[in-house]
This record gives C-alpha cells, sequence and structure tokens, in this order.
C-alpha cells in the first residue's frame, strides 16, 4: 500500500467552502472536464446531531490505456463512490471515497477534510486530502509496486488539478454570493 497526503489553505472562510463544495463538478470548474456525471443517492440530516450525510455516485471518462482496457474489458468510464458528511456544529466537511471500477485489482480510497483553520479561522480553512492505494497482483510485489507508484504519481497531478480548480469554484460562489446578497438588499430597500 501506497499513501499520498496533502495539506492546503484555501483563503474562504468554512462556510463559504462547504456551500461551494457542492458546485466543485459543475461547469465553473475548468479542470474537471472528465467528470461526466454526479449523482446524488441519498441526502439526509441527522436531526439529533445536525450532520447532513449524502451518498453520491460520480461517472468520469478516465484517459486509461488501450491496451489495460484490452485486458481487462471495459470502456473508459469509471464510477468513484463518496459519502460526506456535513457538520455544522463542528464545522467539519468530511469527504470519503472509494473507486468502483476495476475495485478487485486495485482500490483507491481517498479522505478529504476542510475545517477551519487553526491560524486564521475566520477567513481561512484548511483542506487535508489523504489517499490509500492499494494493487492487488497476488505474489508480484514488483509489479504491485510501479502500479501502486503510477497511482500515487496520477494522484499526484490530478490533486494539484483539482485544488486549482476547486479555487476557480470559490472565486465563482464568492461572485454568486455577492449578487445574491446585493439583490436581497435591493429587495428590503423597495
Amino acid at each position: 500500500m501506497k499513501i499520498f497526503q496533502s495539506t492546503t489553505h484555501y483563503n474562504y472562510d468554512w462556510e463559504h467552502v462547504s456551500t461551494a463544495n457542492w458546485q466543485k463538478y459543475s461547469p465553473w470548474n475548468e479542470k474537471t472536464p472528465h467528470v461526466i456525471a454526479v449523482d446524488t443517492l441519498s441526502r439526509h440530516v441527522d436531526p439529533a446531531s445536525g450532520v447532513l450525510r449524502t451518498e453520491r455516485l460520480i461517472t468520469c471518462e478516465q484517459n486509461c490505456p488501450k491496451w489495460l482496457t484490452a485486458i481487462l474489458g471495459g470502456d473508459s468510464k469509471s464510477q468513484v463512490y463518496e459519502c460526506s458528511y456535513v457538520d455544522p456544529k463542528s464545522k467539519t466537511l468530511t469527504l470519503c471515497s472509494h473507486n468502483m471500477t476495476y475495485a478487485d485489482l486495485l482500490s483507491v480510497r481517498e479522505t478529504v477534510v476542510y475545517t477551519p483553520s487553526a491560524h486564521n479561522p475566520e477567513s481561512n480553512t484548511q483542506f487535508t486530502q489523504t489517499a490509500k492505494i492499494t494493487a492487488f497482483c497476488g505474489g508480484w510485489q514488483k509489479i504491485k509496486n510501479k502500479i501502486e507508484q503510477f497511482t500515487v504519481d496520477r494522484f499526484v497531478e490530478n490533486a494539484a488539478k483539482g485544488r486549482e480548480g476547486f479555487e476557480m469554484v470559490l472565486e465563482r460562489a464568492r461572485e454568486v454570493f455577492a449578487q445574491e446578497r446585493e439583490r436581497m438588499e435591493m429587495s428590503q430597500r423597495a
């Protein structure tokens, strides 16, 4: 098993980030053209804790080597299951996801946590990302290591694009929120 970890900060408060998260795969994000569908499977709020739990299925068009799909079958579409928890009391947004496509050959389990930054909780949000990558190749340790390292390297590239794209979403959300606030203020004055 190989592990990828990354921590960064966004210059937006937690409320802004946790709200904009639902637009992460929208047209506002030019870095996610590979995401072709996001289906919400379930969503509910726990009445005791106030935690919003959402399950989604994310379908992607992957740039998979043709020789691999020829050997394993299937096509270039892959699916990821995501379960998220928004806890407004502790101001924590946690997303847990894992691949469903080729899961018997490669397991990618990702956890993302958004919390107010310890240094500036009023206007910054900390983003922590961890991925555990495990290839299942029987006793072929050398092949297993190469597959896991290739996947980690690809994960590093995609994570950088993902953070860059989410910055676009956050900026666009700021504009939309400002326009909505202005519209509400104008209607209250009228």
